[in-house]
């Protein structure tokens, strides 16, 4: 359970990065674009970052609940009352925020692939 507990703040910096890589993978292919003046095949790389950055916030998410769950069956506490708990309890508040953030890149790299217009930085 403690590894569990300990794995939620993981993917949530996990997403994030990998989000923010997929940014990275955009603005490069942009570049190169530019340079060769002509439309480049959008990268597959950034569909499999994007992706894996909701991923990884989905899953933290999934499981502060499976942390939480195991703890009120066995212990019949809530969450917080127990330091794994309090642990994923806490580390999921800020991946809550950043699914959004995860979510707005995902259609982005779809919006940039289907139209090739760089949309820029967020």
């Amino acid at each position: 359970m403690a590894i569990a507990a300990l794995s939620v703040p993981v993917m949530t910096v996990a997403g994030v990065v990998t989000s923010w890589h997929a940014q990275d993978i955009q603005r490069a292919w942009h570049g190169r674009q530019e340079l060769e003046h002509r439309h480049l095949p959008f990268p597959v790389t950034e569909y499999a970052a994007v992706w894996l950055g909701v991923a990884f916030g989905v899953a933290a998410v999934v499981a502060c609940v499976l942390v939480g769950k195991r703890i009120h069956r066995r212990d019949n506490v809530p969450l917080w009352q127990r330091w794994p708990g309090l642990v994923a309890f806490v580390c999921v508040w800020p991946n809550m925020l950043t699914l959004p953030i995860e979510l707005i890149m995902l259609y982005d790299a779809y919006s940039v692939a289907t139209s090739g217009v760089y949309l820029g930085d967020f």
